[in-house]
């Protein structure tokens, strides 16, 4: 087989094998520029772009997650309903008696009518008359998490007590909250490992494109004693260098774009539209943790994109063996 003129001189008269320190800095196998490199760039930002929401919006909603049934475990709720023939404040104000008498109750406070129009009206308006309304009295009850009451025994105590009272300690509410928690954060890492796939094959691809387009070169190295390590680490260290920057780019994207949110909510936090959000779902703040994983996801696209291309650069060389 006849070798390309330009490479003739990589064989001297011994024809001795060629070591890695016999190529400098000009002999590089895989060309820096390109128009496939230049599209694998884009496609790398694009996927790391939304490998990074994907990590950000999951650290997000663990955060917040957390934050919720953390602040629901600490309260629980005792509604004293009106019944004809009772008095309901005197029933609340048993029950208050109660509930203060039990060990590992740090609080416990009876909201007033005006805290009750409040809580109701955003779904029936200002002016709410409460006593033309069956409307429950709600005793708000902090309770000490190092110390939790025995919520059985104060559930028994108050039905005995007050008739009208039933103690909600927001279990079915906790559960439904990290059912939804996890099914989200489930569904972005599946999201999350779909999206490295493909970033994958795409450095699959194009590393292979890359041998094919300088099969000659590789073949001569091949043939003349270049170690398949030294052949794998051109590739790997062009790729990486693609990769980083990819990853970059895209990761500095989802940045601007989780910061420029984090902006607009701390500007409408105040406002009416700001409020209903908070009311709808709860107050969201997009922390550290969802920057910190950008910063993560960046460095492993990068990390990625080099293995990919060693091991692919390995499995090519196979065929001259």
């Amino acid at each position: 087989m006849a070798l390309p003129a330009e490479r003739e001189d990589l064989i001297d008269e011994t024809d001795h094998p060629v070591d890695d320190e016999d190529f400098g800095p000009a002999a590089a196998i895989v060309p820096a520029s390109g128009v496939s490199g230049r599209a694998l760039f884009f496609v790398l930002a694009i996927m790391s772009f939304l490998a990074c929401i994907t990590v950000g919006t999951v650290a997000v909603i663990v955060e917040a997650s957390t934050d919720w049934r953390s602040d629901i475990s600490g309260e629980i709720t005792v509604q004293v309903r009106p019944l004809d023939g009772v008095d309901t404040m005197e029933a609340v104000d048993t029950a208050l008696a109660v509930v203060r008498d039990t060990p590992g109750i740090t609080s416990a406070e009876a909201l007033s009518e005006q805290e009750l129009r409040d809580l109701l009206e955003p779904w029936l308006g200002a002016g709410v008359d409460l006593e033309e309304l069956p409307v429950p009295r709600l005793i708000v009850i902090e309770i000490d998490r190092g110390d939790p009451p025995d919520l059985g025994d104060l559930r028994v105590r108050l039905s005995r007590e007050v008739p009208a009272a039933s103690l909600d300690d927001h279990e079915l509410w906790q559960g439904r909250l990290a059912v939804m928690a996890n099914t989200l954060a489930i569904s972005g890492v599946a999201i999350l490992i779909l999206v490295l796939i493909a970033t994958v094959l795409s450095v699959v691809f194009a590393t292979r494109g890359a041998m094919a387009t300088n099969r000659d070169i590789v073949e001569v190295l091949h043939l003349v004693g270049a170690k398949e390590a030294f052949i794998a680490r051109e590739f790997e260290r062009h790729f990486l260098r693609l990769g980083f920057r990819g990853g970059l780019a895209g990761g500095l994207t989802a940045f601007a774009a989780f910061a420029a949110i984090r902006w607009m909510s701390a500007q409408f936090s105040a406002t009416p539209a700001g409020d209903q959000f908070d009311a709808l779902f709860g107050g969201i703040s997009i922390g550290w943790s969802a920057f910190a994983g950008i910063g993560l996801t960046v460095l492993l696209v990068a990390a990625l994109t080099a293995m990919s291309s060693r091991l692919t650069v390995f499995h090519f060389l196979k065929i001259f063996d």
